[in-house]
């Protein structure tokens, strides 16, 4: 089992690596020296983040543009799902620093909550404000205190999301009804030396989860991704650099590779290819112990460095992988 570099190979190095270069600082390394150097120096940084297109995914036909300006590979966060990434990068920190250790994820007296969607599993709402579960400073507050100026944009319709509130504390939320807005805007802003423009495109994962990578919907998203790129990267001011990369990656699998469990003697959480178990460990074992996957008896390492004041009630006492296929 192969897990995340946090020492300067993953996602979380690489947004380190740009606080330490606006700021001076940051809590996570930066990125090893070989992958530093793939990125210029510059007054402004922009993070084109497209949602769900791992480097596995750059040989589709319609990212050509991604692909030839390919310079690197890094690891996602573990798990590898959106709202663990996101948090990682929203304060430079891997897992158990921020705490949002899984798309389901165990919150003490709240039970189970879907951490995407910020409400109880299976539905209900979740008194708990979102805007105060990362830990602060988050990387967008270091950053305004160190004078840089920080801005998302997003889509208009995520402006007050539970999600939205949860991850960019601190940030100018800069809303675009449409894909041409959202472009401009990231070009336009990133004029202004000092800041970090964060921009985030939902298009190819959404397709890919809904129609599956053979869909004509996933390659027309793949396709708006690399002519968003491509715009960016041609429009982009002079002092500013952009670096595209993903919080995850994406595979397809058959109906018939989907396996009904029976209920576990504890609480399962996590997500259907990493279940994470918590619980009286023997009966847990001998439950997974006919599932085809890999069970995982010390968990504790997976999340990374840190030591979230949280983890005592998150970390699981067992982690079940998927087996491939």
């Amino acid at each position: 089992m192969q897990l995340p570099d946090y020492a300067g190979g993953s996602i979380v190095n690489l947004i380190a690596e740009l606080e330490r270069r606006l700021s001076g600082g940051a809590p996570s390394p930066g990125l090893h020296p070989h992958l530093a150097a793939t990125i210029p120096e510059a007054e402004t940084y922009v993070v084109l983040l497209i949602d769900g297109l791992g480097a596995h995914q750059l040989g589709h036909p319609a990212a050509s543009t991604l692909a030839g300006d390919n310079r690197a590979t890094l690891d996602a966060t573990f798990p590898s799902t959106t709202i663990v990434a996101l948090a990682s990068l929203a304060t430079g920190l891997a897992p158990a620093g921020h705490g949002v250790l899984s798309h389901f994820l165990r919150i003490k007296r709240h039970g189970i909550v879907n951490a995407l969607k910020w409400h109880r599993r299976g539905g209900g709402d979740l008194a708990v404000d979102p805007s105060g579960v990362l830990p602060g400073p988050n990387l967008w507050e270091r950053l305004a205190a160190a004078g840089r100026e920080v801005i998302t944009v997003q889509p208009a319709n995520f402006a007050d999301s539970p999600t939205t509130k949860l991850l960019y504390r601190g940030a100018r939320f800069e809303p675009a009804w449409t894909v041409d807005e959202l472009l401009d805007a990231t070009t336009s802003l990133a004029a202004v030396p000092g800041r970090l423009i964060f921009t985030y495109l939902p298009q190819v994962d959404l397709a890919a989860h809904t129609g599956g990578q053979a869909s004509p919907a996933y390659a027309g998203a793949v396709g708006l991704a690399d002519r968003a790129w491509a715009h960016i990267t041609a429009r982009l001011p002079d002092g500013a650099i952009a670096i595209a990369t993903a919080d995850h990656g994406h595979i397809d699998y058959a109906d018939s590779a989907k396996i009904a469990v029976s209920k576990p003697p504890g609480a399962v959480y996590g997500d259907p290819r990493a279940l994470l178990l918590r619980g009286e460990r023997g009966p847990l074992i001998e439950w997974a112990a006919d599932l085809p996957g890999t069970l995982v008896e010390d968990p504790g390492d997976l999340f990374g460095p840190g030591d979230h004041p949280t983890l005592p009630d998150r970390m699981p006492d067992l982690a079940l992988f998927a087996d491939e296929g």
